[in-house]
């Protein structure tokens, strides 16, 4: 199970809808079975942190490292292979409107169906049943709530059990119910081994969960606290 690092990497990110521009700059280490918050404000960069730790969006300068692979010195099928490892939901995620939630998860990002369809089908079923959606893998999109959809794009993240975790933009989609649920449920994945890292701009969630976390401040981390 690999760590992740940001290696003095920087990044310079713009958001046309916010206006708002600015750089990331950090080096930050998340360590194996590790659960962390990244916090900040609109704007502070934790959507492009988010980005750069499931190796979605390439530094201009530094380095990331999963495990001990720059994921950027690596040819294309060694970083999609080496990044299998993760489950993700990034701030712009969302589910497709012309699929069912079943179609939506068994074709999560890089991934293709597996040969043994039934197998796929019951992990995908119990990921529904644990994110509290049971029995809802015909329903369309239109059919859920905005929570619901929050719920769905969490268990195409887990459904494969992933290794890590990397969740950018579900708190401010949903309910206040419906985060709390989630966090339960990845604290308890977190202590089977699981490595989560959950982007929230509310600190009411930090605070009672009483896990480590990076605060970030334009585009720099401002503290971070280790529990």
């Amino acid at each position: 199970m690999p760590s992740i690092r940001l290696e003095q990497v920087a990044k310079i990110y713009k958001n046309s809808k916010r206006g708002v521009s600015g750089t990331l700059q950090a080096d930050l280490t998340i360590r194996q079975g590790d659960f962390v918050f990244v916090t900040g404000p609109q704007g502070s960069g934790k959507s492009t942190m988010m980005e750069l730790l499931a190796g979605e969006l390439e530094p201009d300068h530094g380095k990331v490292w999963l495990g001990g692979a720059d994921l950027w010195s690596l040819r294309r099928s060694e970083s999609e292979d080496l990044r299998g490892c993760m489950g993700v939901v990034l701030s712009d995620d969302d589910l497709r409107q012309t699929e069912t939630v079943f179609k939506n998860l068994a074709s999560a990002r890089q991934l293709e169906y597996l040969k043994n369809r039934i197998f796929d089908r019951r992990k995908i079923e119990k990921a529904l049943s644990l994110v509290g959606l049971p029995g809802r893998g015909g329903s369309y999109p239109t059919e859920l709530t905005p929570s619901e959809r929050c719920r769905a794009l969490l268990a195409r993240a887990i459904w494969r059990s992933p290794s890590i975790l990397v969740l950018d933009g579900l708190a401010e989609r949903a309910d206040d119910d419906t985060v709390w649920d989630m966090l339960h449920l990845l604290g308890a994945l977190n202590k089977l081994g699981t490595t989560v890292v959950f982007a929230t701009a509310d600190s009411s969630y930090t605070t009672t969960m009483n896990k480590r976390v990076v605060n970030l401040f334009e585009g720099r981390i401002t503290n971070g606290t280790q529990r």
